[in-house]
C-alpha cells in the first residue's frame, strides 16, 4: 500500500471534522502526489503533539521559519509507509526523543488546513498525539530555534488557535 492510499483509507475513517476531512479527499482524488512537498496545490503534512500525561505539560518547538510555537511536524517523505509513521518521525527527529514515543491511540485527533507561502498553497496537516515516556529529555534539532515542555495551562498564552484546539482535542480522548 501507497502512502497516498494510507492517507486516503485513514481520513476515510476519519468521523470528526466531516467537512474539512472531505476537502483532504478531494485533494486526494485530485492529485496523486497530494502527500508530498512538490505538490503544488497544497500537501498532506503529519504532526504529533509530544505529550506528558503524568506531568500535565507539552512540547512545544519554537519553528525556525514562522517564529511560532508549534508541535512537532511536517511533510511526508518517500521512506514514509504510513502517516503515523511520518508523524512519529518527525516527533522524534524534532524533539530530539529517539525511542520511547508512542502515539495516541484512535489515529488522528485533529485536521487543520493552513494556508503557506508560494509555491504551494496549504498544508492539510493530519495531526496527531504522542505520548512521551517518563523522563524523556528533548534536544533542540536544527528545524527549531527553541524546545520547550509547557504547562497544559500556558499553552493558549504561547501558541496559536490550532496548537489550543489540538491540546484541547488530545485531552478529551485521554479523557481528562
Amino acid at each position: 500500500m501507497s502512502l497516498h492510499e494510507d492517507a486516503v483509507l485513514v481520513l476515510k475513517g476519519y468521523e470528526d471534522q466531516p467537512e474539512l476531512r472531505d476537502v483532504y479527499l478531494e485533494h486526494l482524488a485530485a492529485h496523486p502526489d497530494g502527500v508530498y512537498k512538490p505538490c503544488t496545490a497544497g500537501h498532506i503534512t503529519g504532526s504529533a503533539l509530544v505529550i506528558d500525561p503524568v506531568g500535565e505539560r507539552v512540547l512545544l518547538t519554537l519553528h525556525k521559519k514562522l517564529g511560532l510555537w508549534l508541535q512537532m511536524g511536517g511533510h511526508c517523505e518517500p521512506g514514509d509507509a504510513t502517516l503515523e509513521e511520518a508523524a512519529l518521525r518527525e516527533a522524534r527527529e524534532e524533539s530530539g526523543i529517539a525511542s520511547g514515543l508512542s502515539l495516541l491511540p484512535g489515529g488522528p485527533v485533529r485536521l487543520d488546513r493552513h494556508p503557506i507561502p508560494a509555491p504551494c498553497h496549504w498544508h492539510l496537516d493530519v495531526q496527531y498525539a504522542a505520548l512521551a515516556p517518563a523522563g524523556a529529555v528533548a534536544e533542540i534539532s536544527e528545524e527549531s530555534l527553541d524546545l520547550r515542555w509547557f504547562p497544559y495551562e500556558e499553552v493558549a498564552a504561547v501558541a496559536d488557535t490550532s496548537v489550543v484546539r489540538l491540546l484541547e482535542a488530545t485531552l478529551a480522548r485521554l479523557g481528562g
